[in-house]
């Protein structure tokens, strides 16, 4: 198992700064993965890793080796791409061999390597078959096989299950994830899919304009995000302009332009004044439609869309000029047009100075 370090890492394509003084340290066998937005540095960040791309600043350790210029093959890391990069004319054994044969290894300790990872990854007995004989999930298991086989120091994964659909991507990633507990080895995914992100990793780097916005257990980044982006990138939320009032310890309220009052928790490491716009991050699973034993708000409205989504109803409610999304029971039915009265407890509603909320990608508030 090895510990990956990048210190002050920055890359730049021209007047683009693609990854900017990127410090971040992933721990001895730990699933660690990237997490943003299309164009926020992960990938190139992954590739500094690889060794597909050097850095213009800042170092990259594996342990306590500096292999910033290092090349790929000389870091002894191997990564599985998006495409799965399978030769077409190979047999599913001669990809899987490639890397062992590169090293100029005896033929029959390259069978016995080649047959254990295709064992580990499920696919023994189809060595004979060509990658276009294969489903989409077999061609990965085939990419991850060939990466495991030259039994590398870190395992680099570039946002491998984004071509499977829905169904087998699911169950790709109960297979990635068992996988790299029974190797044990050091594993770094990147992906925009935040549902994946948070069911495989041990710890999240979320990225944002090639920088890190919060480092942290799937748990922390989720419910207590350090910034407005993370807030709004992970999970689903609804977003509450308001006017800070009164301020009790790490609680605050807010009043709304439309006049109601919106009490929750300042964000960690923040501080909202009297008079301070703020925004009111409220997530729809923590609404109910009875009032809590804790301190709670109580939001009221109209139902503009009613959605059965199984496990819970979608609710649109319009109280004035702001729009919230909720998930209720779904035994309980709403009609379009109805009033109700939702419930959030305090300690749910998150609140952030509004600084800073213009650069925000609304798109990613539901």
């Amino acid at each position: 198992m090895t510990e990956v370090r990048l210190v002050e890492v920055t890359k730049r394509f021209g007047d683009v700064i693609a990854v900017n003084h990127v410090t971040v340290t992933i721990k001895h066998g730990e699933f660690f993965t990237f997490l943003g937005p299309s164009g926020c540095g992960k990938t190139t960040t992954l590739r500094i890793i690889a060794g597909l791309e050097f850095p213009d600043e800042g170092s990259v350790f594996f342990d306590d080796e500096d292999v910033t210029m290092k090349r790929a093959y000389e870091r002894k890391a191997a990564m599985v791409f998006q495409n799965y990069a399978l030769w077409p004319h190979m047999s599913v054994f001669d990809n899987v061999a490639y890397g062992l044969k590169l090293k100029k290894l005896p033929p029959e300790e390259i069978k016995k390597k080649v047959e254990w990872a295709l064992e580990l990854v499920g696919l023994k007995g189809m060595e004979d078959r060509y990658p276009t004989q294969l489903s989409g999930g077999q061609q990965q298991r085939v990419a991850l096989a060939r990466a495991i086989v030259v039994e590398p120091r870190v395992l680099l994964l570039d946002e491998p299950l984004s071509n499977l659909d829905a169904k087998l991507r699911l169950k790709m990633r109960e297979e990635l994830k068992t996988l790299q507990m029974k190797l044990g080895i050091t594993a770094i995914y990147v992906t925009h899919d935040q549902e994946e992100a948070m069911s495989l990793s041990d710890r999240i780097a979320v990225m944002n304009a090639g920088k890190i916005m919060q480092v942290g257990t799937p748990k922390e980044v989720y419910e207590s995000p350090r910034n407005l982006f993370v807030a709004t990138f992970i999970g689903k939320s609804t977003a509450v302009m308001g006017r800070a009032d009164e301020i009790v310890g790490d609680r605050a309220t807010i009043i709304t332009p439309d006049g109601f009052k919106l009490m929750g928790r300042v964000a960690t490491g923040y501080r909202l004044r009297r008079g301070e716009e703020a925004v009111a991050i409220i997530r729809p699973e923590d609404f109910e439609v009875e009032p809590p034993m804790v301190d709670h708000n109580v939001i009221e409205g109209v139902v503009e869309i009613s959605m059965f989504l199984g496990p819970y109803n979608r609710l649109k409610v319009r109280t004035g000029k702001q729009v919230i999304s909720a998930y209720v029971d779904p035994d309980i039915s709403f009609k379009q047009g109805e009033r109700v009265r939702l419930y959030i407890p305090v300690d749910d509603v998150i609140l952030f100075p509004a600084e800073g909320w213009e650069y925000i990608a609304y798109e990613a508030v539901a």
